[in-house]
């Protein structure tokens, strides 16, 4: 393990207990002593490129006609010379501008009605068409059919040597099963990722249940029922291991395992917090949620984007797809500034104060994202940070929610890596541009070089600033 006797720890290690196996992070001991020069050598061998696909349902406040006007989601200027309205929507991603890519007034024809039968089928099919861009066939039945995925693709692409090829995290209900409404199958409403046109993935809501998936926390629901009844810790599984691993590392790296193991326990306090207080007999805001989902939006989402980190951090996956809300949902996000249910705020006929109380909602969604981009920016990867390596998609399948329409959407890029997008930048699409094009664009960033066409794409999108 030193490089004084010329060996080293495998990328791919992990500490082993009792129906637990906890991957490490990055470390120097990996490094083949004489091979690798830091800085240059480390940087190329932990630069993995990451990708999180965040859906937001229901659109924005400003792909309302006014609701643009007022640039609540689309900033006024062009390129680089940009202003964020403060009270719009992306105002909470100031301090990450060098990051952002805005693409705004593309389409995703793809969600639109086809046949007499398909109208009103909107938030029905929506979610489906997202990330495969695809017309999902309507039915009722297990004949399912809309299209791959683009994270799944990716995920083909950057995710092969991974011992999870990809998540997929929601924070909303998702469990229904059978048919929905206008003739479609709940998993078109379920899930956002698609593993083959016919075959949708499920969406982990439990901070719990993905902890487990990511650290083997348990060879059975006994094991983790008895180790939840203790109150004990995954750590305490491998605390031989830890401690022979910890004897052959240098100073630095003991001291990045023993912040990375600190987190997974501060994460494990946190998800055991939560599922004892929503079993101790206290009336819940969401009491249809299983124990380890917390009532509280903005707790639930920072416990899934610390998993997030935590899985990228030791390398067990490079993709996930997160959905932070459902059609047709009528939750209240109170902290917002506004009590009114997402939904029918949503349906605001276009009157201004209307809009911009949906607007608020919006804003208060994207102020999500600066937790997570805090912490990738703060956690080591390699000489840089793991935000150099990952891109966040966000946007929305559908524009103006009062009207179920699908022009100019919402969708931004958020990256570290400027080889996929430039950042500092909106980059404004020609009228009757497909989000497709988008994707295609991104799918080619991403190395799958072999795909011409994807969903209803006519071109890749030029994802630069154009030369002067």
């Amino acid at each position: 393990m030193q490089f004084i006797t010329q060996k080293y720890l495998q990328r791919r290690t992990f500490l082993r207990g009792l129906s637990a196996a906890i991957a490490l992070p990055y470390l120097d001991a990996m490094e083949p002593a004489g091979f690798l020069k830091r800085g240059v050598g480390l940087k190329a061998a932990t630069g993995k490129k990451r990708l999180v696909a965040i859906e937001s349902v229901h659109g924005a406040a400003g792909s309302n006609a006014w609701g643009a006007s007022k640039y609540l989601w689309a900033p006024k200027g062009i390129g680089r010379d940009f202003t964020l309205n403060p009270d719009g929507a992306l105002s909470p991603l100031e301090q990450y501008r060098k990051y952002l890519t805005i693409i705004s007034n593309t389409d995703v024809r793809m969600a639109e009605a086809f046949e007499a039968p398909e109208i009103g089928g909107d938030h029905f099919r929506s979610s489906a068409v997202f990330l495969t861009q695809s017309h999902p066939k309507q039915t009722q039945g297990s004949d399912l059919y809309v299209g791959t995925s683009f994270d799944q693709i990716i995920a083909k692409k950057i995710a092969e040597d991974t011992p999870i090829p990809s998540m997929q995290l929601c924070i909303e209900n998702l469990d229904q099963a059978g048919g929905c409404y206008y003739n479609y199958a709940c998993a078109y409403t379920d899930t956002i990722s698609w593993a083959s046109p016919s075959e949708p993935l499920p969406m982990i809501r439990n901070p719990r249940v993905a902890f487990d998936m990511l650290f083997g926390a348990g060879a059975s629901n006994e094991d983790r029922s008895m180790r939840r009844r203790e109150n004990a810790s995954i750590l305490d599984w491998v605390t031989g291991e830890m401690a022979t691993l910890k004897r052959s590392l240098g100073a630095s790296d003991q001291r990045r395992v023993e912040q990375y193991l600190e987190n997974i326990r501060e994460l494990e306090r946190r998800i055991q917090a939560v599922e004892a207080k929503n079993t101790s007999g206290e009336e819940r805001a969401l009491p249809e949620a299983p124990a380890g989902v917390p009532d509280s939006f903005a707790e639930h989402m920072q416990l899934m984007f610390d998993i997030q980190v935590l899985a990228f951090e030791s390398d067990m996956t490079r993709v996930f797809s997160f959905k932070t809300g459902r059609d047709a949902s009528s939750r209240a996000y109170p902290e917002s500034g506004t009590n009114k249910g997402f939904h029918p705020a949503s349906h605001h006929g276009g009157r201004e104060a209307a809009v911009l109380e949906f607007n608020m909602i919006n804003k208060y969604h994207v102020a999500m994202l600066p937790y997570f981009l805090d912490k990738l920016a703060n956690t080591k990867d390699g000489d840089g940070s793991l935000l150099d390596t990952t891109t966040i998609l966000y946007g929305s399948p559908m524009a103006d929610g009062n009207l179920h329409n699908h022009r100019r959407c919402p969708l931004i890029v958020v990256s570290g890596d400027q080889n996929i997008a430039p950042g500092n930048a909106h980059l404004k699409a020609p009228d009757g541009t497909p989000m497709a094009d988008v994707f295609l664009s991104l799918l080619h960033r991403f190395g799958v070089d072999n795909l011409h066409s994807f969903g209803d794409s006519m071109a890749p999108f030029a994802l630069q600033l154009p030369t002067v």
